[in-house]
């Protein structure tokens, strides 16, 4: 009786298991219903950062620094003094100059008054036309060593306010490598300060030939290119997006030979200073199409090549081979063939799934899930 009881208890428990085992009649699955649709996919470009100008300042005379008058990263304006060369001797240059000018027109009007006198004997036939000729050219040539005394002048002058060196340009300062008591010329190796003026930003970025051509195709032309595409956004290196729109103003006309790229600019207004030269970022392009069939690339999956989906047909999952635009956002795929409105697909998780399997619709989501 013992023995019975206990292989009836086994026998339920089997049961009991088996009836746990028993697969469901189908799987839980996320669906979504192909549907066209105007949708936008954007492309992210590496982009190099500039500032509208990007100015090396280096002296123009030679001599050892006196002043500095500004600080590592100060806001600069056109025309500010920023270094003072030490002036002394460009100050004494000036003088010997301008005394050199003064004796030069002494010696003019002795000159014109010889010559004025010369001219008049000469009539008179009391000198010779030699001795006329001769305070001709005296004046002459003292006429010239005024020019040249004068020319020295304005160099001396230029020198010693050279030895005040100002900013080209509005801007930011960079890094300075020098301080005061250092000497320095016109042919060091590197400049006093960079000044770059920041108030607009350059992205410079490529794209390939190809992507050009597209371009090229698309618009009809790079001028209308440039014209008509869509304002670009910036991505910042900490990954959050700038807050001014920008455009595409520049496209070179050269493919580079080594790369096989195409250079771009990029224009951004930069009104709070948060963009500076020699930055980096991504420039995000936005494409628009029009009532195309979007899928997320969740969906589908890679073999030999190929993209493919699931298309639930008749509660069962059927694989389909599908023909995508060969440009991405990396999260989306445009489908030129292969699917048409109102198919409808596994959202998720394809890679996982085999040919056959019976489907239970879980949640139908949209065909272009929010990024």
């Amino acid at each position: 009786m013992k023995r019975f009881i206990i292989l009836a208890m086994a026998v339920l428990s089997l049961l009991t298991a088996c009836k746990e085992q028993r697969p469901s009649e189908g799987e839980k699955y996320k669906v979504i219903t192909v549907e066209p649709k105007d949708q936008t996919l954007t492309s992210n470009y590496t982009a190099t950062l500039r500032g509208r100008q990007f100015v090396e300042v280096r002296p123009q005379v030679s001599g050892i620094i006196t002043e500095i008058r500004i600080d590592e990263g100060d806001v600069v304006r056109k025309g500010q003094t920023l270094f003072v060369i030490d002036q002394v001797p460009y100050k004494a240059a000036l003088e010997t100059a301008v005394a050199n000018v003064r004796s030069a027109e002494a010696k003019l009007a002795t000159a014109q008054l010889s010559a004025d006198s010369k001219e008049a004997l000469y009539k008179e036939r009391v000198v010779s036309e030699f001795d006329l000729q001769t305070a001709q050219n005296d004046l002459a040539e003292a006429k010239a060593s005024l020019a040249q005394a004068k020319a020295q002048e304005i160099n001396a002058r230029n020198d010693l306010s050279y030895t005040e060196v100002k900013s080209p340009v509005d801007g930011v300062a960079s890094m300075i490598p020098y301080r005061v008591g250092a000497l320095v010329n016109s042919s060091i190796a590197d400049p006093l300060v960079t000044v770059s003026d920041d108030a607009e930003v350059y992205a410079y970025f490529s794209m390939t030939e190809n992507q050009i051509l597209d371009l090229i195709q698309q618009y009809g032309s790079l001028q209308k290119a440039k014209e008509q595409m869509p304002e670009v956004k910036l991505l910042l290196s900490n990954g959050s997006t700038y807050s001014q729109p920008g455009r595409i103003d520049a496209i070179s006309g050269t493919v580079d030979e080594g790369t096989g790229a195409v250079s771009l600019r990029a224009t951004f207004a930069n009104p709070d200073g948060l963009l500076r030269n020699g930055g980096s970022g991504s420039v995000v392009i936005p494409t628009v199409y029009k009532s195309s069939l979007v899928i997320p690339k969740t969906a589908t999956y890679e073999l030999q090549n190929r993209v493919f989906v699931w298309k639930v047909v008749d509660g069962k999952t059927q694989s389909a081979p599908i023909t995508v635009y060969k440009y991405d956002d990396g999260q989306n795929y445009i489908v030129l063939s292969g699917l048409t409105a109102g198919d409808v697909i596994i959202a998720e998780g394809a890679g996982l799934l085999h040919e056959g399997i019976v489907v239970d619709i879980a949640q139908e989501q949209s065909s272009t899930p929010a990024k």
